[in-house]
């Protein structure tokens, strides 16, 4: 635990005791899509398919038209989400595998969101996909604040829909029905299960609930039922072939699918009767006007395992796909729903993102919010009642495709790749209130801002002994079992 966790909490209650008596804080299910694009849901434009529960989800809550992901890739995102920082100054700002399962794990100093929450009397849990520090390791979630974990600890075994195993806390628990090349468990399905039963457990006392779902990222799967219901609909001239068999199987690359469209759309499916099935429990045990639920995506559409986001048109207008830092890469859905606190079919254009749920929710919760963060609350925007402070800039890097890095600055999108090859490439500037799909580099018509865009990024970044800008390589630890 952290050394100065101890210290901290005692100032948490010392304020929180005045409060006690006058407020409960509210319970926060934040729901968490894997690859999904701005485009993937009918509200914002999707044809192919429907999302209803989403849908209504947005017309009875706030949706956030300029929210963004902590990062453009998974571990570094959820970094940017647990930390309140974004990817210059949280510790895990790329996907750093661990053998033979796991990633890279967030150090014990680091204090996650859980821990914060603690406080407050909050009990966390998570479900779905980790991915910031191997089993047993001081990344482990249960060594970060979370009370329960189910799912996968391992974001590159969670490729795979029925896999062998998943982690119940520090259990390993084997899935018999998936032995060989057997589907007989379909784990969403599993972990859904298990996060209706963590919110009817804890009814009675505040809880945050953090909904990690695989779905929609490659491989591309879904259970019978739902492929039925889609099997036909689109033409399928590629169907991906992928590892069905050998040392490769089910140890994350991807399997094949004769009919990946079938499957996509099948699976944002299921996704969105989960997200309608979470939002009815709250309203069956009574809780809904107390609980806060955010949906949102970890980063923009992918193009793996056979999918095809320019067929669903997954990233609407925006430039870029998983990966980039164009919007397409990180501008993403964000719906907040509070029924009685939220104004209901609202919109802000308030420009936000990841790092931002670390003082938002912990202002609800009435605790402390760390000093060593990027973020800003959010909770005058979400209730209406204050005037809502705005970011000077956001700041994106990304360590993968030879670097890439980008930051918002109100209208302005200052661009750059192949940093660590051409460390002097020049900027790309754009004009996003003009040109939200990023198709005109004005950077030679304003000089000054490129320039100053320019400084942001050299100054708003810290250096980390494992992820050295440019330096980053891959980890051979083999973890302890």
């Amino acid at each position: 635990m952290k050394t100065f966790l101890s210290a901290w909490a005692v100032s948490c209650c010392l304020i929180l005791s005045g409060l006690a008596q006058e407020r409960v804080p509210p319970n926060i299910i934040y729901i968490l899509a894997d690859d999904l694009g701005y485009g993937d849901l009918s509200c914002l434009g999707q044809e192919k398919f429907e999302t209803p529960h989403i849908d209504a989800l947005k017309a009875k809550g706030m949706f956030f038209s300029e929210h963004y992901s902590g990062s453009t890739v998974c571990a570094p995102s959820r970094s940017a989400l647990m930390t309140g920082q974004h990817t210059g100054h949280t510790f895990v700002r790329g996907n750093q595998e661990v053998q033979p399962e796991g990633q890279h794990p967030l150090p014990d100093e680091e204090l996650l969101l859980p821990e914060m929450l603690k406080a407050a009397g909050y009990i966390s849990g998570a479900f779905g996909k980790w991915g910031l520090g191997f089993p047993g390791s001081e990344g482990d979630p249960l060594n970060q604040g979370f009370d329960v974990f189910f799912g996968y600890n391992c974001q590159r075994l969670g490729h795979h829909y029925y896999p062998y195993h998943l982690w119940d806390n520090d259990r390993k628990v084997m899935l018999e029905a998936n032995a060989g090349a057997a589907k007989g468990t379909y784990a969403p399905e599993l972990i859904h299960e298990r996060t209706l039963k963590f919110i009817e457990d804890n009814r009675t006392r505040p809880f945050f609930c953090y909904v990690a779902s695989i779905i929609p990222h490659a491989e591309l799967a879904a259970p019978a039922e739902y492929m039925a219901r889609f099997s036909g609909r689109f033409p399928e001239p590629k169907p991906y072939k992928g590892y069905d068999e050998g040392k490769e199987f089910r140890t994350g690359p991807y399997q094949s699918q004769m009919e990946p469209r079938t499957a996509f759309a099948a699976m944002v499916t299921l996704l969105d009767d989960q997200v309608g099935e979470i939002v009815a429990k709250t309203e069956e045990l009574g809780i809904a006007d107390r609980t806060l639920i955010i949906f949102t995506s970890d980063n923009g559409a992918h193009q793996e395992g056979g999918a095809d986001p320019d067929f669903f048109d997954s990233n609407g207008s925006y430039r870029g796909h998983k990966r980039d830092l164009y919007e397409g890469g990180i501008h993403v859905p964000m719906i907040a729903y509070w029924p009685g606190s939220i104004a209901a079919g609202s919109t802000s254009d308030h420009i936000s993102a990841f790092w931002d749920m670390v003082p938002t929710f912990t202002e609800l919760a009435g605790v402390p919010t760390p000093g060593t963060i990027d973020g800003i609350s959010m909770v005058p925007t979400l209730l209406g009642k204050d005037k809502q402070p705005a970011h000077k800039y956001l700041y994106w890097e990304f360590h993968e495709r030879d670097g890439r890095m980008a930051v918002r600055m109100g209208k302005w999108k200052g661009v750059r790749y192949n940093v660590l090859s051409h460390p002097d490439r020049p900027m790309e500037l754009y004009d996003l209130s003009m040109d939200p799909a990023e198709e005109n580099n004005i950077a030679a018509e304003h000089p000054e801002t490129a320039a100053q865009i320019r400084t942001i990024m050299g100054s708003a970044r810290s250096e980390s002994e494992i992820f050295r800008f440019g330096q980053q390589k891959a980890e051979k630890t083999t973890q302890i079992q």
